[in-house]
Parts: C-alpha cells; structure tokens; sequence
C-alpha cells in the first residue's frame, strides 16, 4: 500500500494545519483497515501510532509540500516507511516530563524494540521507516 498527500508548509513552532491533521488520521485510518484486511489486527495499535507520529514529524519538520506513506510485509516483517522529502536525519530526545511533545521518535523506537524490528531514516534521510515482525513470521 502507499499513499500519497500534499501539506501545507511548516508554520512557526511546528504547529500543523487542520487539514494536514485530518492527512494524520486519514493516514492512520488506511494503515489499519489495510492491516486488517492482511489479518494483521495484532499490529494495528502500534502500527497505526507510529504511522501518526512519522507522518506528523513530517508535516512539522518537512519543507516540502508532499508527504508519501507506504506499508509493505515482506519476509516477516512489516516494513512502515514516510517519505517526505526534507534531508535532515531525525534523532530521538529525552522530552522534558512536562512537556507535550518531543517523545515521537521514543515511541517509535519502543514500539519498533517491542516487537522485534528497528526503524532509521534513508541514505539521504529523506525517508524515515520501521519494521515490525510479524506475528507468526506471516509475510
């Protein structure tokens, strides 16, 4: 499966636009029904979590004005990729305990280690991927 969408620009402090926060959630919507269509309920919930946190990244720290997710399984896992243009390489913060923002990554990072797979960014950091095994090795 892939998708693809326009944004809008960044707005100053990373805040997005109504519109490119329904892209979230329509995002996050395609990601489960396409895992459940491929009788993969097991992942949805953190599927669905780290497509929204990546696509989310993308809308705020991107510059460019299309965002593209793809959702492939394939020898036992299932491979999560955003692709949004921007050539900067993503890393993980320790986010202050008040603050209500800046744990993405981190959970990106938690889930991936949860369920045996890994995440990183392209040779050009243009695109951020994880990998989830998948329950049973399906592929």
């Amino acid at each position: 499966m892939s998708v693809c969408f326009e944004v809008c620009p960044p707005r100053p402090g990373g805040e997005i636009s109504e519109r490119d926060a329904r892209r979230v959630g329509m995002a996050r919507r395609l990601t489960a029904a396409r895992l459940r269509y491929c009788g993969l309920e097991a992942l949805v919930d953190d599927a669905t979590l780290i497509v929204s946190e990546l696509v989310t990244n993308a809308i705020q720290h991107g510059d460019g004005d299309q965002i593209t997710v793809t959702m492939t399984v394939r020898g036992g896992f299932l491979h999560l990729a955003v692709h949004g243009g921007t050539p900067c390489r993503p890393v993980v913060r320790n986010a202050p305990e008040d603050a209500e923002c800046g744990r993405g990554l981190f959970l990106v990072d938690c889930l991936a280690s949860a369920h045996g797979g890994t995440w990183g960014t392209s040779d050009d950091g243009t695109t951020i991927w994880c990998c989830l095994a998948v329950p049973g090795g399906e592929s």
